[in-house]
C-alpha cells in the first residue's frame, strides 16, 4: 500500500523576541533585506503572531497601533507552506487584535486582491529606490531655512510634525527610531518644519521618516545625507506622489520596486499642508 506523509497541525501564537531568529531566516528565504536587528525594532513597537508546524515557525504577521491608526505588516508564510491559508489566519489574528482601527498596509500587486477581500482600498503606491548614494550638491533653500541636527529637546515638535504628516500618533514609533538613527531638521526662522532621519538597515542604511511642505524640502533634507553617506548603499521608499523619483535616480537611487498603498476603516487625517515624502519602512509606514 502507498505509504502518506502525515503533517503536524499548524498552531497559532503570539510572536517572542526568541522567535526573531526563526523570523528571520523566514524574511531571508525571500530575500528581504531585513537583518536581526531590524526585526527586534519592529516586534518590539508591535504585535506579533507566529504559525508553526512541529515546533518550527512558518509564518509572521505583526500590528502597529498608533493611536486612533494602524499599521500591519512582515506576513510571510515560507514558500514550502503557501497555499494553505496560513497567510488569511495571520492576517484574522492581526486584525482582530487592531479591532476597527483605521489600518494601513503596503501591498505587492499579487497580494492585493486578498487585502482587498479583507476591506482593504488603494490609495496610493509606495516606489522603493535604491543604491550607491552620489555625493550631490546642497539643495537651495528659501531665506530664513536652515538645516541642523536634531536636538534631544526636538522630540515633541518633531513628534507633532510627524503626526500631523501622517494623521497617525507617531510618539512610539519616533521615540524608538530616533534614539538609533541621526536627524536632521529642517528650521524656517527658528521654527522646525520639518525633519529626516538616517538609519542603519538590511544592506546599508535608510533613509526616513522624510517629512517637508513641498518636494523641494524634501530634497534639501535627503541631499543633506550624501555629505556623509556617499558611497554607501542607501534605501529610501517613498510615496508614488512625491515628485522625486527622477531626482532621486540622478542621486544614485533608482526605482526597484513599487507597491500598493492600501488602508481599512478610512484613511489617516493628514495635515494637507505637511507631507511624509519618506516612510519610516513598508511595516510601520
Amino acid at each position: 500500500m502507498p505509504s502518506h506523509a502525515i503533517h503536524a497541525p499548524v498552531s497559532y501564537r503570539t510572536m517572542s523576541e526568541e522567535d526573531v531568529p526563526a523570523a528571520h531566516e523566514l524574511s531571508q528565504a525571500l530575500r528581504w533585506p531585513h537583518r536581526a536587528e531590524d526585526w527586534q525594532f519592529v516586534l518590539r513597537l508591535g504585535t506579533g503572531f507566529v504559525a508553526e508546524e512541529a515546533g518550527v515557525v512558518i509564518g509572521t504577521g505583526l500590528c502597529w497601533k498608533q493611536g486612533q491608526q494602524a499599521s500591519l505588516g512582515m506576513i510571510i508564510v515560507s514558500p514550502a507552506h503557501q497555499g494553505k491559508r496560513i497567510g488569511s489566519e495571520l492576517m484574522r489574528l492581526v486584525l482582530e487584535a487592531l479591532g476597527n482601527r483605521c489600518t494601513l498596509l503596503n501591498a505587492t500587486p499579487a497580494g492585493q486582491p486578498l487585502y482587498e477581500r479583507l476591506g482593504f482600498v488603494a490609495t496610493g503606491t509606495i516606489n522603493q529606490h535604491q543604491g550607491t548614494m552620489n555625493a550631490v550638491s546642497p539643495v537651495a533653500l528659501n531665506a530664513g531655512e536652515t538645516l541642523r541636527p536634531f536636538e534631544s529637546g526636538d522630540l515633541e515638535t518633531i513628534i507633532e510634525l510627524g503626526n500631523r504628516a501622517t494623521g497617525m500618533s507617531r510618539g512610539e514609533v519616533l521615540k524608538s527610531l530616533l534614539p538609533m538613527a541621526e536627524t536632521v531638521v529642517l528650521e524656517r526662522n527658528g521654527e522646525a518644519v520639518g525633519f529626516s532621519a538616517m538609519r542603519r538597515f538590511g544592506r546599508g542604511y535608510a533613509i526616513g521618516p522624510v517629512v517637508a511642505c513641498d518636494s523641494e524640502r524634501a530634497k534639501a533634507l535627503i541631499a543633506h545625507w550624501s555629505g556623509a553617506y556617499a558611497g554607501s548603499f542607501v534605501r529610501v521608499d517613498v510615496t508614488g506622489t512625491s515628485d522625486l523619483q527622477d531626482w532621486l535616480a540622478q542621486v544614485g537611487l533608482a526605482q526597484v520596486d513599487t507597491v500598493v498603498a492600501m488602508a481599512r476603516n478610512g484613511v489617516p487625517p493628514a495635515d494637507s499642508t505637511l507631507k511624509q515624502f519618506a516612510i519610516v519602512n513598508q511595516a510601520l509606514c
